[in-house]
Order: structure tokens, then C-alpha cells, then sequence
């Protein structure tokens, strides 16, 4: 009898195991992957080292510097090179330099000068009624204006999430900036009055935390964690989940044909929504119905290597998010070899491209070959690519990152209400809570002490 069974070995399962397993209490973690990690993979290429999901994340909250030192990896932590700070955003096919202060603000051409104006009236527009729930669109151009949620908000959100920011719920998917408008009544006043909460919590803002990465690339985090866990099993698909009472559960799975069965204490799914709406469903068919119910974007990630002496933007930052406004075929693109030193040998410009999302779902199932073309091109027009690629390797997610579409925050009440037909069976992954690698670890950091605390009131 184990004390905890967390199913799924991505970011959140993972970390939420490792607290668990700090805090005295065996566990064991059950993936059906090959290897941890969900949608993180690193893979070394001709010199070049790249990324198949995520490419790099936010230094947020002091629970991920916590976590790197207890893994032993401060030695491997890379933050991203001054020369990455940069961001672009394209308009009229241009890449333009987001500002970072009311100097360039005022300078810049991404924003016209009536909108620069209206962005005046923002401190007076009244706030939304506490229970309303709004989409991040309309909550854009209410507050800010139809062009500021076409060049700022919405690249924003298609790069965060993959999604439409006229579905996207602004209470769901940010609740830090619905948050500002409640209780300071603007975004400008919150930005600056909110900034001392902040410092006094040693949280950072996301637009001004530091991004990261390792030496390995980010595959070095899940594999470290799964390293220190004194159970973990892969290839193995869980099928079926049955209460036995008396705070007792059994966990039903297969690996390869063979039948394997687990009992503990507790359980965490830590899954993607409809994988854990497949186990509870017998239980809970209300919450299964929920969980069906979250929609995720589909996403192809391009990494490209090119001669850097044939691409004629200079690459000097992050990289560059496109506006649905440009109608081009990509979401973005990052400039991988400049964010990381060692991502590329000299003379290499490594570029990671990202198509489909809700924008264009349809571009991410096309054949390998032919996304890889439309990415080709896409650089030759946006970055001045003029020679064939060194290589493309291209991966495809159908279910990439959930959408937090209005009515989210119900769905997920609704969920977790499996915990009441289940009592010890809980829910963690990133279709609550944030989609981010420092949302996940948080996340999973605050589920794990759930748990503990439930644990040792049923002792």
C-alpha cells in the first residue's frame, strides 16, 4: 500500500511527487510515455541542441530557484543573454521592437499616434463588474483599444497559449491582470501600485521575470526530478481507476500486454483533461463531461538551422510574435541561438518556428514536408532567409496547450467536484491553474502540501 499514485509524468506530476516524497511519504508515478516529461524534449542535432516544446521559462516565483538547488542543477541553470531582451512584433510584414520604456513608447511605430493617445483615457475606464466574465479581446479593447489588442494582446495570447483571444477568458487564462482592474481600477495604477505586493511576495512580474533554461536544454529538469524519485514506471498506460474505501485505491494498467495493478492511500492525475476524464468518468460523469469539454490548440514546432550569413534580420533578441491582423501562417518565431549561448555552432542561426493553434488548427495537420515550407517561407519573407535550411524537424502536437475559453473556471469547479465522490483522488495538470513551466511547478508544489495535509489528518 503506497501512500500516493500520481498518474503522468509531465511538470506537475513530477514535482508534486518529488514534494510528496520530500515530506516523508512513498510514492510511485505512472506514465505512459517513453520518457518524463510531457511536452518537454530536448534533442541534440548536428551541433545544434533544440527544443520540441517548450524552449526556455519564466524565473516567476522562488519555488523554482528552491527547486533547482535541491535537484543539484544550479551549475546547469542558463538565463537567457542580454542580447535576447529584445522582442519583436510584426506589422505591415516589418519586425518592430516592442518598447520597454515611455522613451521608446513614445518613439515607436508598432503603435500609431491616436492609439498612444487613447491609451490616456485608460486610468478612467471603469472597471468590469466583478462577476462578469469577459475575454481577453474584449477586455483589450475596452481598456486599451482595438489596436493595442491587435499588436500587443493578441500575439501575446496566440504566443502564450496558442489561442483566440476573442474566446480566451481574461479571468481564466489571466488573472493577475483581472486582478489589477478589480482592485486598483486600471491596469496603469495596478502596474505601479502592485509592484511593492510583488517584491514583498519575491514574485516577479512575468513581463519583467528572467527567462531560463539549462546547458542540456529544458529536458534536464524532468529528468532530474524523475532521477530523485524512488518509483517511477514508463510505458505503461493506467486503465482503469476504482475506489476500494476506507481511503484505499487501486490503479489498473498495462505495459507492453501485461497487466500491472497498484493500491495507495491517495491519487493524483496529473494528465491532459479528457485522459483524466477517461478515469473518472465511471465515478464522477458529470466532472468527465467537464474535463471533455476543455478544448486544446493544436501546434507543429519547426526547429530550422540556417548559414547565419544567409538570414538578414540581425536576430538580436528573443524573437518575434505575428499578429492574426498580418495574416501570415505562423504564430511566431524564436531565435534560438541567440536566447541560449552553445544553442548552435558559429555561424549557425538556430530558429524555432511554431504553426496552427486556434488561429489556423488546419496548418498543423498538414504532412510533414509541406509545413516545413510554408515555414521556409515564412522566414524567407518575415527574417530575409535566403538559402535552404541546414535541416527542419518538425513536431507535431495535436492536443498542445488547453484553452481557458470562457466558462473555464466552471468547468474546473466542476472537476474537481470528482474529489467528493472520490475523497483522496486529486487533480493537477496544466489545464488549471496556468499553462506555464512556472505555473506547473507552482502549481504541483501547492497540490503536493494538499495532499500531505490530507494524508496525515486521514492517519
Amino acid at each position: 500500500m503506497l501512500d500516493v499514485i500520481v498518474v503522468g509524468a509531465g511538470i506537475s506530476g513530477l514535482v508534486a511527487a518529488y514534494r510528496l516524497q520530500r515530506s516523508g511519504f512513498e510514492v510511485a508515478v505512472i506514465d505512459a510515455g517513453a520518457r518524463p516529461g510531457g511536452v518537454i524534449g530536448s534533442v541534440a542535432r548536428d551541433g545544434c541542441l533544440y527544443e520540441r516544446g517548450p524552449n526556455s521559462a519564466l524565473d516567476t516565483t522562488p519555488l523554482i530557484g528552491e527547486l533547482v538547488d535541491d535537484l543539484g542543477l544550479r551549475a546547469e541553470l542558463r538565463f537567457a543573454a542580454p542580447a535576447a531582451a529584445k522582442r519583436y512584433v510584426v506589422r505591415g510584414g516589418v519586425l518592430t521592437a516592442l518598447p520597454t520604456s515611455p522613451g521608446a513608447f513614445l518613439a515607436t511605430h508598432l503603435f500609431s499616434p491616436s492609439a498612444k493617445l487613447a491609451l490616456l483615457r485608460e486610468p478612467f475606464v471603469r472597471r468590469a463588474r466583478p462577476e462578469a466574465e469577459e475575454s481577453i479581446a474584449a477586455f483589450a479593447r475596452r481598456r486599451l483599444g482595438s489596436e493595442f489588442l491587435d499588436y500587443a494582446v493578441d500575439p501575446f495570447v496566440a504566443g502564450v497559449y496558442a489561442g483566440d483571444a476573442e474566446v480566451i477568458s481574461v479571468r481564466a487564462a489571466f488573472p493577475k491582470l483581472y486582478a489589477l482592474e478589480q482592485r486598483w481600477g486600471s491596469l496603469l495604477r495596478g502596474q505601479i501600485f502592485g509592484s511593492g505586493e510583488r517584491r514583498r511576495q519575491n514574485e516577479s512580474a512575468k513581463n519583467s521575470a528572467r527567462s531560463f533554461s539549462f546547458a542540456r536544454g529544458m529536458q534536464t529538469l524532468p529528468d532530474a526530478l524523475a532521477a530523485a524519485l524512488e518509483s517511477i514506471t514508463l510505458n505503461t498506460r493506467v486503465t482503469r481507476l476504482a475506489g476500494q474505501g476506507a481511503g484505499a485505491f487501486t490503479v489498473q494498467g498495462e505495459q507492453q500486454g501485461r497487466p500491472m495493478e497498484w493500491r495507495a492511500r491517495a491519487v493524483v492525475l496529473a494528465t491532459p483533461a479528457d485522459r483524466a476524464a477517461e478515469l473518472i468518468r465511471e465515478h464522477a460523469p458529470d466532472a468527465a463531461t467537464a474535463l471533455e469539454s476543455i478544448p486544446y490548440a493544436p501546434v507543429a514546432t519547426v526547429a530550422a538551422a540556417y548559414p547565419a550569413s544567409t538570414i538578414a534580420h540581425p536576430l538580436d533578441g528573443f524573437g518575434c510574435l505575428v499578429p492574426r491582423k498580418e495574416q501570415r501562417r505562423i504564430l511566431g518565431v524564436l531565435f534560438s541561438s541567440t536566447m541560449f549561448e552553445g544553442r548552435a555552432p558559429a555561424g549557425t542561426a538556430l530558429l524555432t518556428a511554431f504553426v496552427g493553434g486556434q488561429r489556423n488548427p488546419e496548418l498543423a495537420r498538414l504532412p510533414d514536408d509541406d509545413i516545413a515550407a510554408l515555414v521556409h517561407a515564412e522566414l524567407g519573407a518575415l527574417l530575409g532567409a535566403s538559402s535552404a535550411p541546414l535541416f527542419q524537424a518538425v513536431t507535431r502536437w495535436p492536443r498542445a496547450i488547453a484553452q481557458y475559453t470562457l466558462g473555464h473556471l466552471g468547468r474546473v469547479e466542476r472537476a474537481e467536484a470528482v474529489g467528493r465522490a472520490l475523497p483522496g483522488l486529486f487533480l493537477c495538470a496544466s489545464w488549471m491553474g496556468g499553462v506555464s513551466v512556472g505555473d506547473c511547478i507552482r502549481n504541483g508544489h501547492a497540490k503536493a502540501d494538499v495532499m500531505a495535509a490530507y494524508l496525515r489528518g486521514r492517519a
